[in-house]
């Protein structure tokens, strides 16, 4: 996911990603053009403006309370969170491990919707005494919309399809009564992907019915669209985790791999090095320490006319932002670093030397030679092509 930071909540980290800002301004024009001039007409162009404004941002709110809840619950069972990213189609809490017990798994997944049933009863009561009490109807309008969108939320998180909390809640369960959590992920995600599908054929049943509702339909679609990857994606994510678990940097990494000096031309790094070498990245050295790495990504960044003027120590990224680990980190807390890093590599170090350089090929590579010892996964080229894909493009 790409996008900015909004601040800190509680202790956690909250982000916005940038698929984000097209639903918002979606359901914004959904409520100032649609929802409110035909529930409430005869108002002003700008009453239904600020209805509309008011209503999109108390409903991310909404959202952001319901990530919050599962993240205050995650972190008082021991659950590291990284933070809460909201995006298109709500928000997740970015947890560093999973639950260790089903019960753990029920309560933190439970309490999500039960906020969100909350904050409807909230806003209902609101609408409620709001209205008999002759308050303005734009207050009572945006407050009644967010009662049934709070109670809607609640209900959809609930059916049984994995990564919503319902699915989660299902997955307890199984794992409850097989006291396997891959196996309870793997038949939640099941019912992930069918759930998915069924979305997505009642969202062309709404296209192409006798009345169609092409909006409706769209977002049937779409919903359905991205539960079906998610339900994928989470699965995966486990098996990843589950075959990384225990790993150290020492076993997965790609020893003593070959430098450039920090002083060197992009224009004699471009010849000597990316055209003659099948690398996407090189450390950077500067009196023999390592003080950065330098991508294929960065040199095309910059104008081939100033290839000559520029060096590697110009453009490389620094050790400074991140991009470095050493021998004996686990695996699983590695593989995190590694997705937030720019350069999406990072530099094995020790005591100030350069001792390797960890990629998503060299995770590929290493969950190959595992899994010829015949584990529980996926096809072996699908998945490690897929784990390189989200590694790189995450």
């Amino acid at each position: 996911m790409q996008g900015f930071r909004l601040g800190s909540i509680f202790g956690f980290e909250i982000s916005v990603d940038l698929s984000w800002l097209l639903i918002f301004f979606l359901i914004l024009w959904t409520l100032t053009v649609n929802l409110f001039p035909f529930n409430y007409p005869g108002l002003s162009g700008t009453t239904y403006m600020v209805m509309g404004v008011a209503g999109t941002l108390l409903f991310f709110t909404s959202l952001l309370l319901h990530e919050l809840s599962h993240s205050i619950v995650a972190r008082a069972k021991g659950i590291p969170v990284a933070g809460i990213t909201l995006f298109a189609f709500g928000g997740v809490s970015r947890t560093r491990m999973d639950a260790e017990t089903p019960g753990d798994e029920f309560q933190i997944a439970g309490i999500g919707p039960l906020t969100s049933v909350v904050l409807s009863a909230v806003f209902g009561l609101i609408a409620y005494f709001g209205q008999g009490a002759g308050w303005n109807v734009a207050i009572v309008g945006v407050a009644s919309y967010l009662a049934w969108i709070n109670l809607i939320l609640a209900v959809f998180n609930l059916l049984p399809g994995f990564p919503l909390d319902g699915g989660r809640l299902f997955r307890s369960l199984i794992w409850k009564l097989t006291n396997n959590l891959q196996t309870a992920t793997r038949v939640a995600s099941i019912g992930g992907r069918l759930l998915g599908f069924a979305l997505i054929a009642l969202g062309f049943w709404q296209l192409f019915s006798p009345v169609p509702n092409f909006l409706g339909g769209l977002w049937l679609i779409l919903i359905g669209w991205f539960l079906n990857n998610a339900a994928v994606a989470s699965y995966q994510d486990l098996l990843l985790r589950t075959m990384l678990s225990g790993a150290r940097v020492s076993e997965v990494m790609t020893l003593n791999p070959e430098a450039v000096d920090s002083n060197l031309s992009l224009q004699d790094l471009v010849e000597q090095y990316f055209f003659n070498r099948n690398y996407q990245s090189f450390p950077v050295l500067e009196n023999g320490q390592p003080i950065g790495i330098v991508t294929l990504n960065q040199v095309k960044q910059v104008p081939r006319e100033q290839w000559m003027q520029r060096t590697v120590k110009d453009v490389m990224i620094a050790t400074e932002e991140g991009i470095t680990v050493s021998p004996e980190e686990d695996m699983v807390k590695v593989l995190e670093k590694m997705q937030k890093a720019r350069s999406r590599r990072l530099l094995v170090i020790t005591n100030g030397k350069l001792q390797g350089i960890i990629s998503a090929t060299d995770i590929a590579n290493w969950l190959q030679r595992k899994q010829e010892f015949g584990t529980d996964m996926p096809s072996r080229k699908t998945f490690t092509e897929q784990k390189v894909e989200q590694i790189q493009s995450s």
